[in-house]
C-alpha cells in the first residue's frame, strides 16, 4: 500500500473479505531478543508480549505467527540477517503469505513510540485527561520495561493510523480506537513478568568481582538459576535459561524432563551421570564451527574442536544406548545420533594431521590421503641436501672474499642465493655481483637470483604453494562433506543441550534433597513441608511449612503476623516451588502436587522507575492491577503488604476492595491468592465478605517476658498484635523510646488525650501554682496599703514564666 513503507509480499484479500477482522502484527528482533505486539480489529484490542529471548533461528516467532495468524506483519527496514532470512522463508510458504510491511528504523524509536502511545485514541478515557495522568494509566496497562515491544507498538500505531483500520469510512479526525490492552503469552507458556523474576530472585546479576572482567558484563549471584545451573557446556546453560524464561504448562514436556531427572537423581546411576558429564566437557559450539566452515574461515583449533565434539558425541551415544530406552530422551539420542557422526569423526581422523597442523599453523593432511601431495612433500623433504650441494657449487664461482653462501626457498618468490653482507658493501652499487641479479637485503644478508636458482624454479616450481593449494582443496572437500551432514550435527546439539540441563538439575536435586512433584491438569496445589530453595542455603535451621489450595476452598489465603515472622519468605517459597515444577525441576519439599498454573503475578517489592516518572505507590498499584486484571482461575497471585505506601485508611480500603473483588468471582475464576498483610484491622473490623474460598493464617510466635520468639510455623488463625514494641527492642531501639511508643499507642487506641512529655509540668510546679492561687485569694483587695505591683512581680510573673517554659 502506498505510503506504508516497502511492501515485501502482498496478501491477496478478496473484496468480500475487506470487512472481516484484520490482525496486524508488529515485531522487532535485536541481539537475541524479540519484542512484538498485535492489533485485532475484531474487538479493537492491542496485545503485547514483553521482550523475550529467542535464539538466532527465531524459534519463538513462528509459534506466535502460527497462533495469531496475522494478515500484516510490520517490521523495520534495518533488521538483522536472521530476521531477513525468516521473512524470506515466510514469503516462500505457498499456504500462508501475509503482507510484510517495512518502515524506516526511525519509526521504531523509543521516544517516538511513547508519544504515539500517548496520542492513541482511547475512547474509555476522558478527553480532558492530562498527559501525566494518561501516562500513569498506560503504565498500568502495558509494560514500559520492554523497549523492543514499546518500539514495535509505535510502528503498529503508525500503520493503524495510515490504514485507518476499522474507521475507513469515518471522518479523518476519528482515530483508530484501542478499547483494551492484553498481555500476550504463547499457549502453554506461563506468564511471568520482570518484577516477579526479580522479587522471587529467579535471576540475579552482579558485577564481576575481578577487575579484569568488569567490561565483560555481569555474573550470576545467589539465585534459583545460579544454584540449578550445573551445566557443563555453554549451550546447555543457554537452554536452561530459556527454560527459566519460558516455563510451560505442557504436561508432556514436563513429564519428559521429570523422568530423566528422576533417573539421574538415583544414586545407583551416578556412574552413568559422571561418564556423560565428562563427555559433555568436550562439546563445542557446533553452529559457530559450521558457520566458519561455510565461510571457509576454519582454523586449526576449529578442526580440533569439531573432532573432539563429534568423537565425544559418539561416546555419549554409546553410553546412552546402555541406559533404559523406555526413557524418551535416551531413545531420541540413541536413534538421533546417526552414523553420520561416526563417519565425520573417522573422516577427520583419517585426513587431518593435527600435530603437523599445529606446528605449521595451517591445515595439513596426513600421508596416504593424496598421492600427488605426498610426492610433492617428498620432493620438499629431499631439497635440503640437494640445495646444500647447489650452494657449494655456486660458492666455487664467487669471489674468494665471500666466505659462504646458501640456497634458500621462499614461498611465492622461489629459490634464491643467500650471501652474507661484507664490511665493504656499503652503498647499493657495492651489492652488484657479476652473473647475479640482486633482489633484496635482509638481516645483513644479500639475496640474488643466479642461473642455477632460475633453473631450480623451472625444475621444481613453487612446491610449497602447490602443496598449500592442494591441501586447501582437500580441506574444502572435507568441509563440504561435513556441511552435507550438518542436520545431524544440529540435532546432536539440541539433544545434548537438553541432556546437559536435565543432568544439571538432577545434580542439584541430589545435593539439596529435592523431591519430584506430581503434575496434573487440575486446579489444586498441595505442598507438604516446603522450603525456600535459597534461604535454606543461608540459614543453619529452616522451618518447613506446607501449602494447600483446593479448587473450592482456601483459594484466597490471608497471612497476618508481626514483622520478621517470615510472611514474605513463605510467599516467595510457594512461588518458587510452583515455578520450579513448571520447568520440570524437582522441588524443595517432602511432597508436592502441582496443578499447572498459567501465570505467576506478584505485588511484593516496591521499586522506583524514572522511565515513566511514576511514584513508588503508583507502580505498586500497577503491579496489583496486572494481578487483578490478568489473573485467571489457574493463576497464582502473591501479594505482600499492598496498601502500605499511602494513607492507612486508603491503603486498607484498597486492600479490602481487592480481596473482595476476587472473592466475588465464581469459584472457577478465583486464582490461588496468597496475601500477607500487617493491616490487622482488615480482619478485626470484619471488612471482608464471608466465603468458603477465604482462609486465614498466621505465623506462630511466643512471648517470653518482654522477649518475642519467632517460631516461623504456619497455623490457622489471626494475629492479635503486631508486637511492634518487641520487634523494636530486638532491633536495638532505646528502651525509653519503646516504652513511650507503647504508651502513646495505648492512649490512641483507647481514645484518650496524648500529652507531651518532653517539657511536662512537675509536681513542684503544680504546687507552686496552687500556692499562688491561695495567696491571691487571701489578699484583701480593699486594703489601701496593698501593693499589687509587688505581688505581681514576686509571685505571678515568676510562675507565669515557668509555665511558659513548660508549654
Amino acid at each position: 500500500m502506498a505510503g506504508d513503507g516497502v511492501v515485501i509480499r502482498p496478501l491477496g484479500i478478496d473484496e468480500e473479505e475487506e470487512d472481516s477482522p484484520v490482525v496486524l502484527l508488529s515485531v522487532l528482533a535485536q541481539h537475541g531478543q524479540v519484542g512484538l505486539c498485535f492489533y485485532d480489529s475484531k474487538d479493537s484490542s492491542l496485545h503485547y508480549m514483553i521482550d523475550t529471548p529467542d535464539n538466532y533461528e527465531l524459534r519463538l516467532l513462528p509459534r506466535v505467527i502460527q497462533e495469531v495468524s496475522p494478515h500484516v506483519i510490520i517490521t523495520s527496514a534495518k533488521q538483522e540477517r536472521y530476521m531477513a532470512q525468516f521473512l524470506q522463508q515466510l514469503g516462500s510458504n505457498p499456504d500462508y503469505k501475509p503482507e510484510v510491511v517495512t518502515y524506516p528504523y526511525s519509526d521504531f524509536g523509543l521516544e517516538v513510540s511513547k508519544q504515539r502511545l500517548l496520542s492513541a485514541h482511547l475512547p474509555f478515557l476522558p478527553a480532558s485527561i492530562s498527559e501525566k495522568d494518561k501516562m500513569s494509566y498506560l503504565s498500568s496497562c502495558i509494560s514500559f520495561d520492554s523497549p523492543l515491544m514499546l518500539r514495535a507498538v509505535g510502528a503498529l500505531l503508525k500503520c493503524l493510523d495510515r490504514r485507518r483500520v476499522g474507521v475507513e469510512l469515518e471522518d479523518c479526525s476519528v482515530g483508530v480506537p484501542i478499547l483494551q490492552f492484553h498481555a500476550y503469552t504463547l499457549k502453554g507458556v506461563v506468564f511471568i513478568d520482570r518484577d516477579t523474576y526479580s522479587v522471587l530472585q529467579i535471576f540475579k546479576s552482579e558485577l564481576h568481582p575481578s577487575v579484569y572482567k568488569l567490561h565483560s558484563g555481569e555474573k550470576e549471584g545467589l539465585s534459583l538459576y545460579g544454584i540449578l545451573n550445573r551445566c557443563r557446556c555453554k549451550f546447555g546453560s543457554k537452554l536452561l535459561r530459556q527454560w527459566f524464561l519460558r516455563p510451560t504448562q505442557d504436561l508432556a514436556v514436563l513429564l519428559r524432563r521429570q523422568e530423566v531427572i528422576r533417573f539421574f537423581s538415583s544414586p545407583r546411576n551416578s556412574d552413568a551421570l559422571s561418564t556423560l558429564q565428562f563427555s559433555l566437557r568436550n562439546i563445542s559450539n557446533i553452529p559457530t564451527l559450521l558457520r566458519r566452515m561455510s565461510l571457509s574461515h576454519t582454523k586449526v583449533t576449529n578442526w580440533q574442536c569439531l573432532y573432539k565434539t563429534v568423537y565425544s558425541a559418539v561416546c555419549l551415544r554409546d553410553t546412552v544406548r546402555h541406559l533404559p530406552q523406555s526413557i524418551q530422551l535416551f531413545r531420541d539420542i540413541s536413534e538421533g545420533f546417526s552414523d553420520d557422526l561416526h563417519y565425520i569423526a573417522s573422516l577427520i581422523s583419517r585426513v587431518v594431521d593435527f600435530e603437523a597442523s599445529i606446528a605449521e599453523n595451517h591445515f595439513t593432511i596426513k600421508p596416504n590421503v593424496d598421492p600427488a601431495i605426498d610426492e610433492k612433500k617428498r620432493r620438499m623433504m629431499g631439497l635440503s641436501d640437494f640445495l646444500t650441494d647447489v650452494a657449494r657449487r655456486e660458492l666455487e664461482h664467487l669471489d674468494a672474499c665471500i666466505p659462504s653462501c646458501s640456497v634458500i626457498y621462499i614461498p611465492l618468490i622461489g629459490f634464491l642465493l643467500r650471501i652474507p653482507r661484507l664490511p665493504s658493501m656499503v652503498e647499493r652499487e657495492d651489492f652488484e655481483i657479476e652473473g647475479l641479479d640482486f633482489m633484496f637485503l635482509s638481516e645483513d644478508h644479500l639475496h640474488y637470483r643466479s642461473q642455477r636458482t632460475k633453473e631450480l624454479d623451472n625444475l621444481l616450481g613453487d612446491l610449497y604453494c602447490d602443496i598449500r593449494d592442494m591441501e586447501t582443496a582437500v580441506m574444502t572437500q572435507l568441509q563440504n562433506a561435513i556441511l552435507e551432514r550438518s542436520a545431524s550435527l544440529y540435532k546432536v546439539l539440541d539433544l545434548i543441550a537438553e541432556l546437559d540441563c536435565l543432568m544439571a538439575m538432577s545434580t542439584a536435586s541430589q545435593e539439596y534433597g529435592y523431591t519430584s512433584p506430581k503434575l496434573a491438569s487440575h486446579r489444586r496445589i498441595t505442598i507438604t513441608q516446603g522450603r525456600h530453595p535459597l534461604l535454606e542455603l543461608c540459614c543453619p535451621v529452616f522451618v518447613a511449612n506446607s501449602f494447600q489450595s483446593s479448587e473450592s476452598q482456601g483459594r484466597v489465603k490471608i497471612i497476618s503476623g508481626p514483622n520478621s515472622s517470615g510472611k514474605s519468605i513463605y510467599l516467595k517459597q510457594v512461588g518458587l516451588i510452583v515455578f520450579m515444577a513448571l520447568i520440570g525441576s524437582d522441588v524443595p519439599a517432602k511432597e508436592a502436587e502441582i496443578g499447572l498454573v498459567d501465570g505467576i503475578f506478584t505485588r511484593m517489592q516496591s521499586r522506583e522507575s524514572v522511565s515513566v516518572g511514576l511514584s513508588t505507590f503508583m507502580i505498586d498499584l500497577n503491579q496489583m492491577a496486572l494481578a487483578l486484571n490478568s489473573s485467571t482461575g489457574n493463576s497464582l497471585a502473591l501479594i505482600d503488604e499492598f496498601g502500605k505506601g499511602t494513607n492507612t485508611v486508603d491503603g486498607l480500603s484498597l486492600l479490602a476492595a481487592s480481596i473482595s473483588h476476587w472473592l466475588s468471582k465464581a469459584p472457577l475464576d478465583v486464582p490461588h491468592v496468597l496475601l500477607a498483610t500487617n493491616f490487622h484491622s482488615l480482619l478485626q473490623l470484619d471488612l471482608l465478605p464471608s466465603s468458603g474460598l477465604l482462609s486465614l493464617l498466621t505465623l506462630e510466635t511466643a512471648v517470653d517476658g518482654d522477649e518475642l520468639v519467632f517460631l516461623y510455623q504456619l497455623k490457622e488463625g489471626i494475629c492479635q498484635s503486631s508486637y511492634a514494641a518487641n520487634i523494636a527492642t530486638l532491633a536495638g531501639l532505646p528502651t525509653s523510646l519503646v516504652q513511650r511508643g507503647v504508651e502513646v499507642s495505648e492512649l490512641y487506641r483507647t481514645g484518650r488525650s496524648i500529652k507531651r512529655i518532653d517539657k511536662a509540668s512537675s509536681d513542684e510546679q503544680a504546687n507552686r501554682c496552687r500556692s499562688v492561687v491561695v495567696k491571691f485569694l487571701s489578699m484583701d483587695l480593699e486594703d489601701q496599703n496593698l501593693d499589687l505591683q509587688h505581688f505581681m512581680k514576686e509571685e505571678i510573673l515568676p510562675s507565669a514564666g515557668e509555665l511558659l517554659n513548660c508549654s
